[in-house]
């Protein structure tokens, strides 16, 4: 699992003094950053280098954010596909668990214009930081909580 830590700006809250929910796709991208640099360990955008294309984000916001501290974001691997790959995201601020979610990342011939097998080696490496999906019961988004 990979660990970043973020400080909410001023900017990022709303009027009611929680993080805004449009930050959070910023910030799991950023979480995103140590998958990327196992692809592309100089972040190099060139087509010939970068096959990385977002096909689908989604959030679960479980508890309120706020300005007063930091928020560690959580990124890990929980699947591999023939072309693509989903990244788990967790948003963690004062020790609870705030936000989850996931993207799908396709393996993708930017000049081809088409999705492309992961190659073996990038497989072997994306497995090594594989995590389970977290427990539903302890996070179930169909169940009450303290927002």
């Amino acid at each position: 699992m990979f660990s970043t830590i973020v400080s909410p700006r001023f900017g990022d809250i709303d009027g009611l003094g929680h993080v805004n929910n449009t930050v959070l796709p910023v910030w799991f991208e950023i979480g995103r950053n140590s998958v990327f640099r196992l692809f592309s360990p100089d972040l190099d955008l060139s087509p010939d280098v970068w096959h990385l294309i977002l096909v689908r984000t989604e959030f679960d916001f479980l508890h309120q954010m706020y300005f007063r501290s930091d928020v560690e974001i959580r990124t890990f691997i929980t699947k591999i596909g023939n072309s693509s790959f989903t990244v788990g995201h967790e948003a963690w601020q004062e020790g609870e668990l705030k936000v989850k979610g996931q993207a799908v990342l396709v393996y993708y011939d930017f000049k081809l214009q088409k999705a492309m097998p992961l190659p073996d080696p990038i497989r072997e490496i994306l497995t090594t930081h594989m995590f389970p999906a977290m427990d539903n019961a302890e996070t179930d988004t169909d169940s009450p909580c303290s927002i």
